[in-house]
């Protein structure tokens, strides 16, 4: 805060000095106002920006016949609730299993998600239960057939290219009595 006090001056001599200091005041505040909204906006922008990274999780490896999976676990609800949002570089044979607590209905979309995206609805024992294609960023509900534990996302048409339909087994720790 600025404070100044003039003594034994003339009244208009005096209003003008005011008149300047509230003008250098208001352009001091407009300036601190307008760098502090420009912070405000990079922060959020580098927040988002952050958010729209994709997340690279550990992964393990499944077995589907001769072809062998690489698959990041999705293991928390945050992980689960990320998937393979902002993914646009998904290899050939990557994938990614999210592992839930309980058998359950499982339902997937695909909101912020790039890359399209066939989806395995798998069992306990590791039979697929039914597969269902996804196209990029569409938030329609793809959902299991019945109630499961694993769910694996995987390139679109990857599982029809080796001939894998529902009841094919996949193998792999998670699938092990």
């Amino acid at each position: 805060m600025i404070y100044v006090k003039l003594a034994s001056q003339s009244g208009a001599w005096t209003n003008t000095v005011r008149r300047g200091a509230l003008q250098l005041l208001t352009g001091i505040a407009v300036l601190a106002a307008s760098t502090s909204a420009s912070t405000a906006a990079s922060t959020a922008a580098s927040a988002q920006a952050a958010a729209q990274q994709p997340q690279r999780l550990q992964a393990i490896t499944l077995g589907a016949g001769m072809h062998n999976i690489h698959a990041e676990l999705a293991l928390t609800p945050d992980q689960r609730q990320m998937g393979l949002m902002y993914r646009r570089d998904l290899a050939s044979h990557e994938g990614m299993l999210f592992v839930f607590e309980t058998a359950q209905p499982q339902c997937f979309w695909m909101r912020n998600t790039p890359t399209p995206l066939t989806i395995a609805f798998v069992a306990d024992d590791g039979a697929i239960v039914n597969l269902a294609d996804m196209k990029p960023f569409d938030e329609s509900s793809h959902c299991s057939t019945q109630p499961v534990r694993y769910v694996l996302e995987m390139n679109q048409g990857w599982f029809a290219k080796r001939g894998i339909k529902a009841g094919f087994k996949l193998t792999g720790a998670p699938f092990k009595p």
